[in-house]
């Protein structure tokens, strides 16, 4: 259990001196290559992207579209995820027209630039698949300045900008590559997906190279010698004829985040390429909210021991007009009073409300914080916040209120506050609690457009359902919620997918069989969620969860709140839902359920493991590794391993697949809880597959743990 540090630790962080940061205008992003990495046209190069950035990208030339999507998930390592169009007028691949593939890339940074020493950089393109465009590459480049095309005004500049090799014009990029490229290596006759690792970095070795200039900070040309033979595309008559090995193109930063080049490419083709890049940790816009009430400082007098300065907490009467004055306060900041508690002898304080409004925690209980202090009477002066959700106390944040009103106004004010803040388990809710009035039932509805798409289909690789879903909750008590969703669709060509053709037990794949209805019930279930015990977390769900599959669900969840580590099981009993959708089942009938081990490591990222049964009747496991921005940022991906062998799953051996999450106030600048994000699948099959049942526990319980309020501590002072 934590306790709250001495009134010392609080001034030793206002004494403490702190060296002021250095502050450096923030390096241009490398520009990518066609394969959406960086690099020169079609080649790559070292660099890497800043940490944490996303950029997707479009790029076409010689009847080849691609589009990449990319993610720098550490300083030293990046993941693409490539969807290629290739044009063979039926010639080559497999007899289509235009053949759609998948792929993924993965690249490692060996060596850091140095002020002589270049980058390097391994990688492997397209190495879990088909192998279309499967190569492996040991990449250097360096970059430097070219003093005779640009001059900053004395030596110790230029020889920073040298050093750098960035920050003036005429910044050029040189490139020396050794990249192989068995082009046309492929396996129509296998299921794809897999690591081919007996082939990697075998076979004959092709030196490449190129250069770079960027002459100011809007335009940049590049040149390059291409090792690429293109065997496999050349052979398609009247597509790509590949006459010379140079590329040459010109790019233009068209505005932050968006680039846009043109290229000539191999002596014969017209190349064009469009460039986004984001980065979580520099929103569109600032974020804009209410500014807070000042926390008001008591009077010495005030705060002394006396008996009469606390006899308001034996009037029932006094508590309760101070409940509703809190209940008011807090609704101005968008906040929900559950219950206050104030005990008899009237030093202390616990407040417990739902935050329906921030995204960070920590500002919900900053503003908690703020709202007691200016409320309750002098004598109380341990204030105890306790976020709930779903009838759920997360944690207990106790603060002193002495704290809150000396360091308010302190520049290191966030971290000396933290540092003698407690964090401990929230206790059942008191006997003399006063529970706010008109909580229970609850009744709310919202209406709200949805899209459904659908991916990688070979006769149209992008398919969409588009329409409207009406939403209606029910909350009877703490814990217990009814739910349901009416989903009408408006348009749509889901429903002219293609058919499964899985042996396995159509868990998933019968997706068109389910499109082919306008009006369905989406779901409608109750759920309770409790607290069993000390640390232990507990979820019952029925009825229908998804649109494919109803049932009954349990589910244990142990986390404390200051471990990193939780462990959760979870068992499903259930039936496939009819095509309709409606109220009516098939004959499918199955158990499935997962232990699962969650951790969080440091700098956002987080590790599980489920291991069980799926879906499909298989057993195996499934590793997720995802990163979350301090901003709410998610990017991850996942693979799944079950006994199901490559031949009886089918296309892409096992299930895999990377997800986003982008939090709209990121995108808006206003607070929200809510997020848009997707879960793509390279391959969308029958084995390795879970049902979607609502309010899982971790995801809510850890929100407002020590590692994650640790992580957004900055805002509890917004």
């Amino acid at each position: 259990m934590a306790s709250v540090a001495p009134p010392a630790q609080a001034q030793d962080a206002l004494t403490t001196p702190k060296p002021e940061a250095p502050r450096f205008k923030p390096l241009p992003a490398p520009s990518l290559n066609f394969y959406g990495s960086p690099g020169l046209v079609d080649m790559p190069s070292a660099e890497m992207l800043p940490d944490g950035q996303f950029a997707t990208t479009y790029s076409w030339f010689g009847g080849q579209a691609r589009y990449n999507l990319t993610f720098q998930a550490t300083p030293w390592l990046s993941a693409s995820f490539r969807y290629n169009g290739i044009q063979t007028n039926g010639a080559q691949i497999a007899g289509f027209s235009t053949y759609y593939d998948r792929g993924f890339d993965v690249r490692l940074r060996l060596l850091r630039e140095g002020r002589y020493r270049p980058a390097v950089t391994l990688g492997l393109q397209d190495f879990a698949g088909t192998g279309i465009y499967a190569g492996e590459y040991i990449v250097a480049t360096k970059n430097f300045d070219t003093p005779a095309l640009s001059h900053r005004g004395g030596a110790k500049q230029a020889e920073a900008d040298r050093r750098s090799g960035l920050g003036t014009p005429g910044v050029q990029r040189l490139h020396r590559q050794y990249f192989r490229h068995p082009a046309g290596v492929c396996c129509f006759g296998d299921t794809g997906g897999e690591l081919a690792y007996d082939q990697w970095f075998r076979g004959e070795m092709a030196p490449f190279a190129g250069i770079e200039w960027l002459p100011n900070d809007r335009w940049g040309f590049k040149a390059e010698y291409s090792s690429d033979a293109y065997v496999l595309e050349t052979g398609a008559p009247d597509v790509f004829e590949r006459k010379s090995s140079f590329n040459f193109g010109a790019e233009y930063q068209a505005r932050p985040g968006l680039r846009l080049g043109a290229y000539y490419l191999y002596g014969s083709e017209i190349g064009v390429t469009a460039q986004i890049q984001l980065n979580p940790k520099h929103p569109t816009q600032p974020m804009r909210v209410s500014a807070p009430v000042p926390v008001a400082p008591r009077s010495s007098w005030a705060t002394e021991d006396s008996h009469w300065s606390r006899d308001w907490a034996q009037s029932t009467r006094a508590k309760t007009t101070l409940r509703d004055l809190m209940s008011a306060a807090l609704q101005q900041d968008g906040l929900i009073l559950e219950a206050l508690t104030l005990p008899a002898d009237g030093t202390e304080a616990e407040l417990r409300y739902r935050n329906p409004r921030y995204r960070a925690q920590t500002l919900a209980i900053g503003r908690a914080a703020r709202a007691m202090a200016r409320l309750l009477p002098p004598s109380v002066e341990t204030l105890k916040i306790v976020p709930m959700r779903g009838g759920l106390a997360l944690s207990q944040v106790v603060i002193r209120r002495s704290d809150l009103e000396a360091l308010e106004h302190h520049p290191d004010a966030t971290e000396a506050l933290w540092a003698v803040t407690g964090l401990q388990e929230a206790g059942p809710l008191a006997g003399e609690a006063l529970v706010a009035q008109d909580l229970y039932p609850a009744f709310s509805t919202s209406i709200s457009p949805y899209t459904a798409p659908s991916y990688f289909d070979p006769d149209l690789p992008f398919r969409l359902d588009v329409g409207v879903d009406l939403k209606a909750s029910y909350a009877p008590a703490p814990g217990w919620r009814i739910a349901g969703t009416i989903r009408q669709r408006v348009w749509g060509n889901v429903k002219d997918g293609r058919a499964s053709n899985s042996v396995l037990p159509h868990v998933r794949t019968d997706a068109t069989e389910y499109a082919q209805f306008g009006t369905t019930l989406k779901n409608l279930y109750v759920t309770r969620q409790w607290q069993m015990g000390r640390d232990l977390y507990a979820r019952s769900t029925a009825s229908l969860f998804e649109s494919m599959f109803g049932g009954v669900s349990g589910e244990v969840l142990w986390k404390p709140v200051s471990s990193r580590l939780a462990l959760g099981v979870e068992g499903n009993y259930v039936v496939q839902r009819d095509y309709d959708q409606r109220l009516s089942f098939r004959d499918y009938k199955t158990f499935t359920g997962h232990a699962s081990a969650y951790y969080q490591l440091d700098k956002g990222y987080h590790v599980q493991l489920d291991a069980g049964r799926y879906l499909a009747g298989d057993y195996g496991a499934t590793f997720s590794l995802d990163r979350e921005f301090a901003n709410g940022w998610r990017v991850g991906g996942f693979f799944t391993l079950t006994d199901v062998s490559s031949e009886d799953f089918g296309e892409g051996s096992f299930d895999k697949g990377f997800r986003f999450s982008i939090p709209l106030d990121w995108l808006l600048g206003k607070p929200s809880r809510n997020t848009f994000g997707m879960t793509v699948r390279p391959t969308q099959r029958d084995g390795g597959q879970r049902v979607h049942v609502p309010d899982r526990l971790y995801g809510q319980i850890r929100e407002a743990h020590r590692a994650q309020l640790t992580r957004q501590r900055a805002r509890i002072w917004e």
